[in-house]
């Protein structure tokens, strides 16, 4: 007898039952897989990118990618501890100003880096917000039709008040009641002679994840448009001169990305008085400076002169 045949006479191998794999079975046939396309390898790509397991990677790449900007002095902040860098470590010093290390955060790396994070984050945060928001506008479900078939079914009888005509609906009306009591949306439906009340909670938790998906947006867009239009300088001012807010006036001078020192607005500080208090002897750092404290005076076009006072941590808006 044939082994491709049972007891029975009946073609086992081309039985629909037997798995494709079977020892006595021919060679299974292989899976083919539909070409994606250029269009479902980009669709692909853009899953991937907004899904929430990229998102946390590239946000440690992002935490990654920063610390070489606390390792090395940056241009943007330090500029003179760039110069004592190259002095101290002349080698070295043309590789890693190739790489970016003396400016981090203007780097292509790291703005490849930061461009991701931002599209990621947009693209899983606005189809997120609308599913939420037509969540949040559509009433709750329909009580489903055989809620026995539930695996929290719970079945409870009460007895029947007296004087009641429908004691049903007011059971639904209690049960309706003590739901919105607990946090829930609650909604009727009476169909067929059948009162039932259906209730969902639990919004807040997507809400707040929404709301921190949008802040940390905010955050990359203020850092961007702070790193892309501001700009920031160093001048050593001594007592009795005057500072312009010029290019020309600067000891140092680092533009933002779209800052070409020509638009600086127009005024002057002329430095008054400067005044520097030291710890007393006998208390801790006693010697050490504890506080600065400058008389300026302000000039602008079109405006009276002004005088005002600079300590530590509060600045002079101008």
């Amino acid at each position: 007898m044939s082994p491709s045949r049972s007891d029975t006479g009946i073609d086992v191998t081309a039985d629909p039952l037997r798995p494709g794999d079977h020892a006595d079975s021919e060679s299974a046939t292989e899976i083919t897989q539909p070409a994606l396309g250029i269009t479902g390898w980009l669709r692909w790509a853009w899953r991937q990118l907004t899904s929430m397991r990229t998102a946390l990677v590239l946000l440690l790449f992002l935490a990654i990618a920063a610390v070489p900007g606390s390792l090395f002095p940056q241009r943007s902040a330090d500029p003179n501890g760039v110069i004592q860098w190259e002095r101290d470590n002349p080698d070295v010093f043309p590789l890693a100003d190739a790489v970016g290390l003396f400016d981090v955060y203007l780097s292509p790396w790291f703005s490849a880096i930061y461009l991701l994070l931002f599209t990621s984050l947009i693209g899983c945060v606005i189809p997120r917000a609308k599913h939420h928001y037509k969540a949040l506008r559509s009433r709750p479900p329909r009580t489903p039709a055989r809620l026995s078939r539930l695996s929290e079914y719970r079945e409870l009888t009460l007895p029947r008040e007296e004087g009641r005509t429908d004691p049903a609906a007011h059971a639904i009306d209690v049960a309706a009641e003590q739901l919105r009591k607990a946090g829930y949306r609650v909604e009727r439906y009476d169909a067929r002679g059948a009162a039932s009340v259906s209730a969902e909670r639990g919004y807040l938790r997507e809400t707040g994840n929404l709301i921190f998906h949008v802040a940390l947006v905010g955050v990359l867009v203020s850092v961007a448009i702070g790193g892309s239009f501001a700009y920031t300088g160093q001048r050593v001012v001594v007592e009795g001169t005057t500072f312009v807010n010029a290019l020309s006036d600067y000891s140092s001078f680092n533009p933002g990305r779209f800052v070409d020192g020509t638009g600086l607005a127009p005024y002057s500080l002329t430095l008054d008085d400067f005044q520097v208090s030291y710890r007393l002897p006998g208390t801790p750092g006693a010697g050490q400076a504890g506080d600065f404290s400058a008389d300026i005076t302000i000039r602008q076009p079109g405006q009276d002169d002004r005088a005002q006072s600079v300590i530590v941590n509060y600045p002079i808006t101008v």
